[in-house]
């Protein structure tokens, strides 16, 4: 069905529920479903008794346990992951002007898990900010990746043309992966701990984890709810965006940041998660169509939705075994990603 007939039948009201809808559903699910299942009633009075602190009757100790330090944390984690990675990569398509453009392609996820592998290497702690050192490793060599690929991008070529952003994005994703090899070969008892956290998981995180997202998440998400006019400009090109009155270095610059922050906190506290940033983003602009406005909050709520599924199905599937969450995504992602190319040869051809 072409774009505008869906859109004819989807109205923005009825897209925003359906969001909220999966979001919901994959809530409930994701605390619901497990080795052990609670039952969505029990969850509900147990949920309304800790958090609401409304006077519920007293539930059953072993599901109360489950629900409030293993499934919930883990669940939460998920979705501010999922929501992060998406809110990004609808944020670099846009300001890049290509379905293609993510943090995974343009090597940001790369450059912040290279700070986080650092950390883990080395097990040290700085000063002052203690626990933060992960993501504030993670989130400065996100930093200086994308920062980076757009140098060398304008060196290439100094129209820096979207395809030889996306080029030298793969390129320093390719690169900055040599590095996390090098210390994986040459690491020793942190190995598990490494390889583990590479694959994408947000397995055994506690509540400490979410402490050490949320403040991230609220800034990145904030920043660029703030310029979802702006990428509106953007996205019509840079010379377009001059004559509306954008200042377009500096919007530009705040919104890889805002991205660039974003994926290096997801990155710090799950790992290396790819292709939500890609696929959520795709999928909703096909409903809803290009608007900033609508398809930043819609990724928000969709990209929770998405990684809160992928990791029920990572720890359902094979059970009792579980699946790194990367696997998952990337099983979904990959496809998409090559369909995506596909359509975008096929149209220039034409």
């Amino acid at each position: 069905m072409p774009k505008r007939s869906i859109q004819t039948y989807l109205n923005k009201k009825l897209i925003y529920l359906l969001a909220v809808a999966f979001l919901t559903s994959s809530f409930l699910a994701g605390v619901s479903i497990g080795a052990v299942s609670v039952p969505i009633m029990d969850l509900l009075n147990i949920l309304a008794k800790e958090i609401l602190h409304l006077p519920i009757e007293q539930t059953n100790e072993m599901y109360t346990n489950i629900v409030m330090n293993i499934r919930l944390p883990r669940v939460i984690l998920a979705g501010l992951v999922g929501a992060s990675l998406a809110i990004s990569g609808a944020a670099f398509q846009g300001l890049l002007r290509n379905p293609l453009a993510d943090p995974y392609t343009l090597g940001v996820s790369s450059g912040a898990s290279l700070g986080a592998v650092i950390v883990l290497f080395f097990s040290f702690s700085m000063p002052i900010i203690g626990s933060f050192t992960l993501p504030v490793f993670s989130v400065s060599f996100s930093f200086a990746t994308i920062f980076a690929v757009l140098f060398f991008a304008r060196k290439i070529d100094r129209s820096m043309k979207v395809e030889s952003i996306i080029l030298t994005g793969i390129i320093f994703s390719s690169f900055l992966g040599a590095f996390i090899s090098l210390m994986i070969a040459l690491t020793g008892n942190e190995l598990r701990q490494i390889i583990g956290w590479l694959l994408g998981s947000v397995s055994m995180r506690g509540w400490s984890y979410i402490t050490i997202i949320l403040p991230f998440f609220f800034v990145g998400v904030l920043v660029l709810m703030l310029n979802a006019k702006e990428l509106n400009a953007l996205s019509f090109g840079e010379d377009r965006a001059q004559h509306l009155g954008v200042n377009v270095k500096r919007r530009k610059l705040t919104i890889l940041t805002a991205g660039a922050l974003l994926t290096g906190a997801a990155v710090a506290v799950s790992g290396t998660i790819g292709f939500v940033g890609l696929v959520v983003p795709h999928f909703i602009r096909q409903l809803c169509g290009p608007d900033h406005k609508h398809l930043l909050p819609l990724s928000l709520l969709s990209g929770g939705g998405f990684l809160i599924f992928a990791d029920l199905v990572s720890r359902t599937i094979i059970a009792p075994t579980e699946l790194p969450i990367g696997v998952i995504t990337a099983l979904i992602g990959a496809p998409v990603f090559a369909a995506i190319l596909m359509k975008n040869r096929t149209g220039r051809r034409r």
